[in-house]
């Protein structure tokens, strides 16, 4: 009949119907090998097909080889806290030498002095040093002999050289504030105490409570619950800690201990996949707030702070202060983020985002076979599936993340390329560098070229490490891609 619905006219297998969902196995042979297979679920049905033989699927999944991450050993964290220390004292005083600079050149200058000294407070200069100091007293105490099995006179004498420092800070700090508070306006000090009323608002005592046992939990489920034999082509981040570590509180990132590194586990269940990837989403989450703030705090108390102090009467150069305010700014953000990201912290991420894949929603005009989607099933690339009533269509290798959820698409976009974050810490030290550059060779003053120079010496020394880094990390992954086709 004309514009009748037409029935089948023999029961045949049409090529626009749907396979059933394929579930991945793991099956040993007979030499001991681990193969990847699929086993077919009917719709409808909780069970395997037939008498449970293991099918081929029609899309194959490619298996994902993980290359041996080179060893690439990272500071320790005292030499780091030293160098961060030495560049941010060296750009304390490149500002105060840029706002109390002098004309001592001039025959008719009556000083000879480079800057107005009587101008400087010293006990802002003093306070100001202490509060860039406290991450490397922190990891002093720390840090120093403190897994100790036998009392000795060495200990006794760092112990009692670490109360003594802790007291010489506290009382420092105190004097300092005592003495700013006689000679200038409550308006001003509210600028000290900026960072930390900022914090506390964000980041109330209930959420920082909640914070802490929720990263304890992480750690612990890290450490115990996803651990497993690890591939002995790995080198373990730090030579001197067992593969099964106790938990340490010091472990968790906003502490300021990035050394503790989570170890990836190659994994066929999706259900492991995705918990490791909430998992280390919380922790790079810690991470970069970490980063972040810390390199806030280096740039108001470098360059901010000593300007709100100025006298009224004093020319500030306030163009060239920014400028400087923003080279610190993102120096200490490279510091800080080549330190507790390091290239074995982002090889884990990338190795968790190629287990769980990715999904893009497309329309629903695609004639190709389309499934249910199944959270116990580990989907190919390119298949279609259903989820809440919108379309997918898998883009990774291997994909079990939830369709709809975006922090696992931005979890994919961010670590599938394993050098993203390290190429943007190389992109913007480069940056920074060029322009130094361009503003040294086209500037005559003498305390842009004195500021410059000593920047650029401490900006090459961090450009130097992630050339490095990425110079071997490339040679790696392009070795490993080879290898693969």
């Amino acid at each position: 009949m004309a514009g009748g619905r037409r029935g089948p006219g023999r029961p045949q297998l049409s090529r626009s119907m749907p396979p059933p969902p394929l579930h991945a196995t793991n099956v040993t042979q007979s030499g001991g090998s681990n193969v990847q297979t699929t086993s077919i679920r009917h719709r409808g049905s909780n069970s395997s097909s037939g008498s449970g033989v293991l099918h081929t699927t029609l899309i194959p999944i490619a298996p994902i080889h993980h290359p041996a991450f080179p060893p690439l050993p990272p500071n320790s964290n005292m030499a780091f806290e030293v160098s961060v220390v030495m560049y941010l004292l060296t750009a304390l005083c490149m500002q105060y030498m840029n706002i109390y600079k002098t004309t001592w050149w001039l025959v008719s200058y009556p000083a000879s002095y480079s800057l107005n000294f009587y101008l400087v407070d010293p006990y802002l200069f003093f306070f100001i040093v202490m509060i860039l100091i406290r991450r490397l007293v922190w990891c002093f105490i720390r840090d120093t002999q403190n897994n100790v099995q036998k009392v000795t006179l060495t200990y006794c004498l760092v112990l009692a050289m670490k109360v003594l420092l802790v007291a010489a800070m506290s009382v420092g700090m105190v004097w300092c504030l005592w003495k700013m508070v006689q000679n200038n306006s409550p308006l001003n000090l509210l600028f000290l105490a900026y960072p930390p009323l900022t914090l506390l608002c964000i980041l109330c005592f209930l959420t920082l409570v909640f914070g802490v046992l929720l990263c304890s939990l992480v750690s612990y489920l890290l450490l115990y619950g996803l651990t497993i034999e690890v591939n002995a082509n790995l080198v373990p981040l730090t030579t001197n800690k067992p593969q099964k570590p106790e938990f340490n509180p010091q472990s968790i990132p906003w502490n300021g201990s990035p050394v503790w590194c989570p170890r990836h586990r190659c994994s066929d269940s999706p259900q492991e996949v995705r918990t490791e990837a909430d998992l280390l989403k919380v922790d790079f989450n810690a991470r970069m707030k970490t980063v972040l703030f810390n390199s806030m705090v280096c740039a108001y108390y470098v360059g901010f702070v000593p300007i709100c102090f100025l006298q009224p009467h004093m020319y500030l150069d306030l163009w060239w202060s920014c400028l400087l305010i923003a080279f610190v700014w993102v120096n200490s953000f490279v510091l800080f983020g080549a330190h507790f990201l390091p290239p074995r912290y982002c090889d884990t991420l990338h190795r968790c985002s190629l287990h769980l894949g990715r999904w893009q929603r497309v329309d629903h005009g695609y004639n190709s076979p389309q499934h249910f989607w199944s959270e116990a099933t580990v989907w190919p690339q390119g298949v279609l599936v259903r989820y809440n009533k919108g379309l997918y269509k898998a883009t990774g290798v291997q994909n079990v993340a939830l369709p709809s959820d975006s922090s696992y698409a931005r979890f994919y976009f961010m670590f599938h390329q394993p050098m993203r974050l390290l190429n943007l810490f190389l992109i913007l030290e480069l940056v920074v560098v060029l322009v130094e550059l361009y503003i040294l060779f086209t500037n005559t003053h003498w305390n842009y070229v004195v500021s410059l120079s000593l920047m650029l010496f401490c900006n090459y020394y961090s450009l130097f490490k992630l050339l490095r880094d990425r110079f071997v990390l490339v040679r790696v992954y392009h070795r490993s891609k080879e290898d693969g086709e």
